[in-house]
Parts: C-alpha cells; sequence; structure tokens
C-alpha cells in the first residue's frame, strides 16, 4: 500500500501450514549499482520468508543476548498515530504502535538479520488450506487473554472482522472483505456490520475447540499472509466503544494504553495479562514506552545524537536520519555505533493522470526525461538507496530487473530521448502539471524536476499540496494533476498486492489507490489470473512479465527509488534494530542498557 500509509511486508506460501523457503532473486542489487553502504541491511528479506510450524509459533519467544527487565524506552515522533482502533490501521507507523498492543491470527517471528517467518500469533499455527484455498480454519492457543483478564476467544477474532464494515471504519485494508464476499469493491453491499445483532455467515466459529473457519468466495492461497495485517486484529464486543475505541482500545499483546494525549504524547505500561508464553514473536523488556509527538525529524535526530538525559533512552519512532546528517551519522564512529539502517520494501514512484495525460508516447517521455540523479542527490546521494526501473519492488516474489526507458545509463534524464517522442506525439510544448506534498525535501526536488522538464520540451506547472491533505486530494478522480509523486510497498511480497491496488480498474476511484487511473484491459484479465496462481515460481514469472508489458505498453508510472532508512538512537538503548515489515524501530525487541 502507499509508502504514505504503511510499508507491510510479508510473502505468499503455497503451502497451508510447514516450513516452505519462497526464495527469489534477493541479492540486495536494487537495480542501482553496487553503492550500498554496509553496517546494516545488505539485502531484502521479504521475498525469501519461510512459514513456520506449531513449534514455531509457540511462545515465549527468543530471549535477546544481554537484554534485562525494567526501564522506560521513550519514542519521539513529529506526529501522533492518527489511529489506533487495529481496523482503522493501515498505515506503517500506525502499525509500530499496534504491534504493542494487538494480535492477529498470524505474524512475523524476525531474527537479528531481519530475516522473517510467518508463524501462528493468536492462532497454533499458520492455518489450514482446503478446497482449493478457498477455505481456511485457525484453532486458537489456549491461554489469551485481554488487557482486563477476560478470555480472548474465536469469537473476538470474528468481531474484529465484522467491524470492518462498521460505517465508521474508512481506513482499513479490503484484503479480506473481498475475498469473503467475492463483490470487488462492493464488498460493503454483502453485510450491514455486526452492531445490528448478525454475523457474517462465510466465517464460523466452534468456542469449545477454539476454530474459526473462513469460506471465501475467491480461493485465496496467501490468506493466512493476509490475516497478519492490523486489520484483522481481534477486538472483544464486550470491549468494543465503536469509535471511541480509536484512542483507547483494549490490549491483548505485551502493553497497554495509560494515557493518550492526542498530538502531544502516549504513554504504554505492561499488560499483566499477556502471557509470553503464547507469544513467539514478541518480547517485553521495558516497563513501559513514553511517546513524545511533535518533534520535527531534524530536531529529534539531534537530540538522539547528543544522547541527553531521556533521550539517551529514547528511539525514533518511524522517521529515518534526513540528509543533513547522514554524513555525520556515518562518518562519527561513535555515532554511527548507535544506529542501524533497512531498506525499504516498496517502490516510490510518480503516477502519471493516464485520464489527463492520454498519449503513450508523452507518458514515455516523461519516463525519458525524469532527473533520478539530481532528486536521489537531494535525497542524500547513493545512501539513500537506488534507482527504481521496475514497478515492482526487490523485495517482491519473482521480480526481474529491467530498465526499459535506459534510466541507468542516464539516470540524469534524456531530454533528447524525450523531445523526439513528444514531436511524434504532435505535444511539443504540452503543459504538465506536477503535484507534491509540501515537505522541505520535495520543495527541493521540485527545481531539478521542473528544468527537466523544461528540457525535455514541456511545459511544466508545478502545484505544491498541503501534506496532510495530499493523498486525499490526488486521489479523488476529478483533480487537475498531470503527476503526483506517491509510493507503494506491499502488503505482502507478491506483486498481486502492488498490481490489483495500483492498476487494477476497480480500484479506480474516489480514496483508491489506482492513482494513475489505469483502465486496461489486459492488465485486469491478468490481475485475475495471476493471483490464484498456487505455484508461487509461476506466479512470480507471470507477474514480472506483467509489469515490464506494463511499463513498456501503458507507461503509467515514472519509478523513482527503492529507498534505504538510516536511525540513530539513545546510548541506553539496546536491541534496536529495523523492522522489515514497517520500515520503523521494531519497538518490542528495545530494552534499557544497565
Amino acid at each position: 500500500m502507499s509508502l504514505s500509509r504503511r510499508n507491510f511486508v510479508i510473502a505468499t506460501t503455497v503451502a497451508a501450514a510447514g516450513s516452505t523457503l519462497l526464495s527469489a532473486c534477493s541479492s540486495g542489487d536494487a537495480g542501482g549499482g553496487s553503492s550500498t553502504p554496509s553496517g546494516g541491511a545488505t539485502e531484502y528479506t521479504g521475498a525469501t520468508v519461510t512459514v513456520g510450524t506449531k513449534a514455531d509459533s509457540t511462545g515465549p519467544a527468543p530471549e535477546i543476548a544481554g537484554a534485562k527487565k525494567g526501564g522506560t524506552i521513550y519514542g519521539i515522533a513529529p506526529d501522533d498515530f492518527s489511529h489506533l482502533d487495529p481496523q482503522r490501521i493501515y498505515y506503517a507507523y500506525n502499525s509500530t504502535a499496534a504491534l504493542l498492543l494487538h494480535r492477529c491470527l498470524t505474524g512475523y517471528k524476525i531474527d537479528s538479520s531481519g530475516h522473517q517467518k510467518l508463524v501462528g500469533d493468536l492462532a497454533e499455527d499458520t492455518g489450514t488450506m482446503s478446497n482449493g484455498g478457498k477455505t481456511w480454519t485457525f484453532t486458537l492457543k489456549e491461554g489469551l487473554k485481554w488487557q482486563d483478564g477476560t478470555e480472548l476467544t474465536v469469537d473476538d477474532v470474528r468481531h474484529g472482522i465484522e467491524r470492518l464494515w462498521a460505517t465508521f471504519i474508512i481506513e482499513s485494508a479490503s484484503y479480506v472483505q473481498i475475498a469473503i464476499t467475492g463483490k470487488g469493491g462492493k464488498w460493503r453491499d454483502a453485510y450491514e456490520g455486526p452492531y445490528k445483532g448478525k454475523h457474517l455467515t462465510e466465517i464460523v466459529t466452534d468456542k469449545a475447540k477454539r476454530t474459526v473457519t473462513f469460506n471465501l468466495a475467491e480461493a485465496r492461497p496467501d490468506f493466512n499472509f493476509t490475516l497478519a495485517m492490523h486489520s484483522y486484529a481481534a477486538v472483544s464486543p464486550k470491549l468494543d466503544t465503536k469509535e471511541k475505541y480509536d484512542k483507547m482500545p483494549a490490549a491483548c499483546g505485551p502493553y497497554m494504553v495509560k494515557s493518550h494525549v492526542t498530538d502531544k504524547s502516549m504513554t504504554l505500561t505492561r499488560n499483566k495479562f499477556w502471557d509470553p508464553k503464547t507469544d513467539s514473536i514478541r518480547n517485553n523488556y521495558p516497563d513501559g514506552f513514553e511517546f513524545t509527538f511533535g518533534i520535527e525529524t531534524l530536531d529529534g535526530v539531534d537530540r538522539l545524537i547528543a544522547s541527553q538525559g531521556n533521550d539517551a533512552y529514547a528511539v525514533s519512532i518511524y522517521k529515518g536520519v534526513p540528509a543533513e546528517r547522514i554524513q555525520k551519522v556515518l562518518t562519527d564512529p561513535e555515532i554511527k555505533k548507535r544506529t542501524f539502517n533497512g531498506l525499504l520494501t516498496g517502490t516510490y514512484y510518480y503516477a502519471i493522470n493516464t485520464k489527463r495525460v492520454t498519449d503513450l508516447k508523452v507518458r514515455q517521455a516523461l519516463n525519458h526525461a525524469w532527473p533520478l540523479q539530481q532528486i536521489r542527490q537531494i535525497y542524500g546521494g547513493p545512501s539513500s538507496g537506488d534507482f527504481a526501473t521496475t514497478i515492482l519492488s526487490p523485495d517482491i516474489l519473482g521480480r526481474e530487473k529491467f530498465d526499459v526507458y535506459g534510466k541507468l545509463k542516464t539516470p540524469q534524464g534524456d531530454p533528447a530521448a524525450a523531445k523526439k517522442l513528444l514531436k511524434e506525439a504532435g505535444k511539443e510544448g504540452m503543459k504538465i502539471v506536477y503535484a507534491f506534498p509540501q515537505d522541505p525535501t520535495y520543495n527541493k526536488t521540485k527545481v531539478v524536476i521542473e528544468n527537466a522538464l523544461k528540457a525535455a520540451g514541456f511545459t511544466p506547472v508545478i502545484k505544491p499540496v498541503d501534506s496532510t491533505t495530499y493523498y486525499d486530494q490526488i486521489a479523488k478522480v476529478d483533480n487537475s494533476f498531470d503527476v503526483m509523486w506517491y509510493g507503494w510497498s506491499p502488503d505482502w511480497p507478491t506483486a498481486y498486492t502492488m498490481m490489483q491496488p495500483l492498476f487494477d480498474s476497480a480500484s479506480v476511484g474516489d480514496g483508491l489507490y489506482n492513482v494513475s487511473q489505469t483502465k486496461v484491459p489486459f492488465i485486469d484479465q491478468a490481475i485475475q489470473t495471476n493471483m490464484v496462481i498456487t505455484d508461487q515460481k509461476k506466479a512470480g514469472a507471470a507477474w514480472a512479465a506483467l509489469d515490464k508489458k506494463i511499463m513498456t505498453e501503458v507507461a503509467p508510472i515514472i519509478p523513482e527509488m527503492y529507498q534505504r532508512r538510516y536511525y540513530v538512537y539513545g546510548n541506553k538503548v539496546g536491541g534496536a534494530q529495523f523492522d522489515p515489515n514497517f520500515s520503523a524501530t521494531l519497538l518490542y525487541k528495545t530494552f534499557v542498557k544497565a
């Protein structure tokens, strides 16, 4: 999903359970050469996820060497968490808090190198598939409880999913809803929600056996991965406060909300009813977390570098080191010891509005014209990541590297090639309205983009948009923009979770994610065909072929970067590492050093 909203990396599998290795080309070659710095994550891990056994799903989580219990970890960030209600979480930043509070049927066990294994979280294992992928059954672990000590049951799992039909829930993922109803974007028409006493007949629960069974309208061989998304976390009907749940949700994870002052602070304390024996994923070393909001990224990084007072026990939750401090962090040995970094899972790109820019040659000319090298230099140079040339990121199973527009040879842009295409199309001097979120970094990149467009024979019109409403504005079908800065991270690393949201004609609509407004029959057909291929090697090859066909024959986007993010933390923090799912600090592994 949109990198502005979430970075969620998982992988799909043919297996219903067991330990199957999904392997793909994941050597760290992100398409931009060998410029990636050492000292952090050197490879993508999403396309090599293993599927764990029941034993892998059994807690407690592995201990971290040198860790001890006690103390407080402080988190700093520019913004508050916009949602804590799990059904309203479809944004990576919010998921960093959700990992401490909420639990899903499945989840990811992450080792110290960032490699991941899908395991049962609330469930005993990763589920059993039958009926050609249309039926999935999960058995809950024993001893699961909510923060008030009441038992967590299969009915709570069902209620968490049924809540997605509530009128106040509009931010969630929709994979499960579509799979259950078979109605595509009209899934809401199939059910009125849980607050009128009716249940989804497609979800069958047996409290005595602790089983929940999903009878899907559409085959989903990767449904156990889908259920790891926080949109599908359990919620107790007895503890459900509806709209109020968003600010003070009930927890079944290792921590619970003690206090929350919107846009200022939030304090988490231990959930005494969380049993580590039921959780193979999470550690809970700190006594609690104290988050402070409203701290701008550069100020926060400077505080972490100084590491004074409580800042010695602090981490940046989600914002990495900005370009202004990268060299300081990488060249000072003492500071560098307090850093980690990782490769983001998705692709940053510029969406071309195909409803407005209707000529393929013009869209191809834009790809040739775009100044990737100048943009990356503003981001911080090679340390910020590699040039993108494909829709699919290197973290996607089966992704193949190609370069239709020769961007690796001419990353600074090729105005001559762009001018030639514009002349052939009879569009010389064509006006291009470029939109981007107002931000110090993008205010700088707009200059090099404007110059590149002029050099390529376009007439650029630059439109900065308020960052708080940017994604709402560009997601309107009748917007007045031709090219829009954007990005997308897969919800699990098969191409379905990039291709379907971004290029399926059913995903064109106000508030939806096909910002390019691409409506091409061969794309729609390929998505429907590829998504049910159970042999993931064959599926990967099919998606890779579609990637190249789209970029060659439709050119609805301009790929920009496969990015890397650096973090620095206080000198009294232990266990800090990169979360490969959400490109953030993996909070549940942190501890206070002695």
